[in-house]
């Protein structure tokens, strides 16, 4: 590996040579990149916007030595990397939604549907197993984050148990996983899988340890996940 390549939405600006992103989006790059070089202090990271994957196709065509690991879900098909099979399924929003439906029996959303899960259960995918982390809910404003959630036993095992099925079903690798989805008079509504710590990871770096980036960048690498913990002194929020 001679480089770390970051793929995340956000825009260079060639003018000034800089990388122009949400401010949640700097969060997650930066706290990736912490993340990698405190395991890996010599590593070079580069981040790469998703706007010049699609303005320039062949330019990240043959960098084979480089570990190119995608902060977003929308990538280009000819775009080539470990997860590829993973990241191209998880774009399959309504088939997985149909699948959860026809095979756990679990209620979806529809595409037609103009809500969206406002929870996320973590699940750190390592080679031993599943290692599922306290629910993220979204707060008040757009954009903030808040973990844990308190959520009572039936639902965290109906949760456990699709998550486990669906990633079986995908034979996915490990990874560090978010299962979107709502509650609707305590019935679980799925909503979507994403394969990598997406925005509401966030809310898992001032609370847990290790957070979702470093659990990600321990994935990627096959290294070995004990468990995940959350700061006892935390109250448990309530919907």
């Amino acid at each position: 590996m001679s480089k770390v390549l970051i793929i995340a939405n956000a825009e260079l600006v060639e003018s000034k040579g800089t990388m122009v992103s949400s401010p949640v989006t700097q969060i997650m790059i930066n706290s990736f990149r912490k993340a990698i070089q405190e395991e890996n202090p010599t590593t070079e990271v580069e981040v790469i916007s998703t706007a010049s994957l699609w303005s320039n196709p062949g330019l990240y065509k043959n960098k084979q030595d480089d570990l190119l690991c995608p902060l977003t879900i929308q990538l280009p098909e000819w775009f080539q990397f470990p997860n590829q099979k993973i990241y191209h399924d998880c774009r399959q929003v309504e088939y997985l939604r149909q699948w959860v439906k026809d095979n756990l029996e679990r209620s979806t959303n529809s595409l037609s549907s103009q809500s969206l899960g406002d929870l996320w259960l973590p699940v750190v995918l390592t080679l031993k197993g599943p290692i599922y982390g306290e629910v993220i809910r979204e707060g008040e404003m757009p954009n903030l984050y808040q973990q844990p959630l308190d959520l009572d036993d039936k639902t965290r095992q109906i949760l456990y148990c699709l998550a486990h099925k669906l990633l079986e079903y995908l034979v996915a690798p490990t990874s560090v996983y978010l299962i979107q989805f709502s509650l609707l008079d305590k019935e679980v509504i799925f909503d979507r899988l994403w394969p990598f710590p997406a925005a509401p990871a966030i809310a898992s770096l001032k609370v847990q340890k290790p957070n979702l980036f470093d659990c990600h960048w321990r994935c990627l690498n096959n290294q070995p996940i004990l468990d995940i913990f959350i700061d006892s002194q935390l109250p448990l929020l309530s919907r």
